[in-house]
């Protein structure tokens, strides 16, 4: 039984689905809206909400947190000077989720995940 155990694990072990993840808030936080399966936003979302919470503090401990989840630094300083002023007021729900209808290969529920302005 999974009582008490949080989060999806995609078939994948530990540490390709922390890549996984890291992979996709690098991506997401870059460009500001991705496109990916439905299980793989759900869980993204989570991570990007906890990520742009811990960054509002705006202190060094908080630039280490991101730094430690974010792969590129251009992408650390894109969060810290324009997303967060942007998002400074907002208490929670950073991230929205359009469903976009079935994958042609394998009819996986595809959406685009993107940061509310």
């Amino acid at each position: 039984m999974r009582h008490g155990k949080s989060g999806r694990k995609f078939s994948r072990d530990t540490d390709h689905r922390k890549w996984l993840m890291r992979n996709l808030v690098t991506s997401l936080l870059e460009s500001g809206r991705i496109s990916t399966t439905e299980a793989k936003a759900k869980e993204l979302r989570r991570h990007v909400e906890r990520l742009i919470t811990a960054a509002k503090a705006d202190d060094l401990s908080a630039r280490r947190q991101v730094a430690a989840e974010i792969t590129k630094p251009e992408v650390i300083e894109k969060l810290f000077a324009n997303l967060l002023p942007r998002l400074k007021e907002r208490p929670g729900g950073y991230t929205r989720i359009i469903r976009q209808g079935p994958r042609l290969g394998d009819a996986a529920p595809m959406v685009i995940i993107e940061i509310v302005d």
